[in-house]
């Protein structure tokens, strides 16, 4: 098998339905097949989606894989990942389509450089805007002080300060990066082999970073390519702000924790931590209060697939 495709679902049957058929409407010169988990979602979407693709789960293309508890969306691609043996492994998003010969020009792409460990492409919203965070730098101290004062929105062009989002790289150009997004990753099956799964600690965001970090550790590249391209349908499926916002901050914390705490004095750590939660606090006081927030800050509820839910 050339590709192993995994989709979490969580509540989304409409947005996962329209991911598959934007797959498996398209004639494909490699072999692939497609691991839809579902998350414990309690809406039919499970049901209905065998439903519809009963003759491609008949034949083996579609694979179905029904978590009875929704562990987030690390511990679902993972039950995945523990039964495929394919040559690359793309995860993709329950709120994305695929767009013409996207995924084709990826795998040309890796099979061109057997030192690519991981390749993203371009994430487009339904406006056309690029979706800044399929392109991204490690969130170290700096890049993230840059990004939670807004310097990095005050000067997305600045090298020094748009590095969050490499902002002030031209989206149209392919080259290396540091982090790609979960809600497209292809991946090389040896560079997961040797880096490991998943980390089931990021219930949702910062798994996808986490794993990028581990996979450039190793020895391996990582491209943002972006002769090829998906739509994302980005926070179509979010229902539980409150959760997300939690979320995205202990994400940060567990980050930093893991890869950062012990290259940065204590000093640097107590800001950090403060910065997160603080960060956190304010946030979620201001969706309680229902206040338009984006208005008042220069960074909005992050902005990461949400349909991570199905994380």
């Amino acid at each position: 098998m050339d590709l192993s495709i995994i989709i979490v679902n969580y509540c989304t049957y409409d947005l996962t339905k329209q991911t598959i058929e934007s797959v498996i409407n398209k004639n494909h010169p490699f072999s692939y097949e497609i691991y839809v988990v579902d998350n414990a979602s309690a809406d039919g979407s499970l049901e209905n989606l065998k439903k519809d693709f009963y003759k491609e789960s008949e034949t083996g293309l579609i694979k179905f894989i029904a978590n009875e508890e929704n562990k987030g969306f690390a511990h679902a691609n993972n039950l995945a990942l523990n039964q495929i043996s394919s040559k690359y492994v793309l995860l993709l998003n329950s709120d994305t389509i695929v767009v013409d010969d996207c995924i084709e020009k990826c795998i040309d792409y890796m099979e061109n450089d057997n030192k690519l460990g991981a390749v993203g492409c371009k994430v487009v919203l339904p406006d056309g805007t690029l979706d800044k965070a399929c392109r991204r730098s490690f969130p170290d101290f700096n890049v993230s002080f840059y990004r939670m004062t807004g310097l990095s929105h005050i000067f997305p062009k600045s090298e020094r300060f748009g590095r969050y989002n490499l902002t002030y790289l031209d989206e149209n150009e392919t080259y290396e990066v540091d982090c790609l997004v979960g809600a497209f990753m292809l991946l090389r099956s040896a560079a997961i082999r040797q880096v490991g799964l998943l980390d089931e600690a990021f219930f949702m965001y910062g798994e996808d970073i986490d794993w990028c970090y581990r996979i450039k550790a190793a020895g391996w590249k990582i491209v943002y390519y972006s002769d090829a391209e998906i739509i994302h349908y980005k926070g179509a499926s979010s229902k539980q702000k409150n959760k997300i916002i939690y979320e995205f901050y202990r994400a940060m914390y567990i980050f930093y924790n893991k890869h950062y705490k012990d290259e940065y004095s204590r000093i640097i750590t107590a800001i950090t931590y403060t910065g997160i939660w603080g960060m956190y606090g304010l946030k979620l006081s201001l969706n309680t209060l229902k206040i338009n927030y984006g208005m008042i800050m220069p960074n909005k509820t992050p902005k990461e697939p949400v349909s991570q839910l199905s994380k």
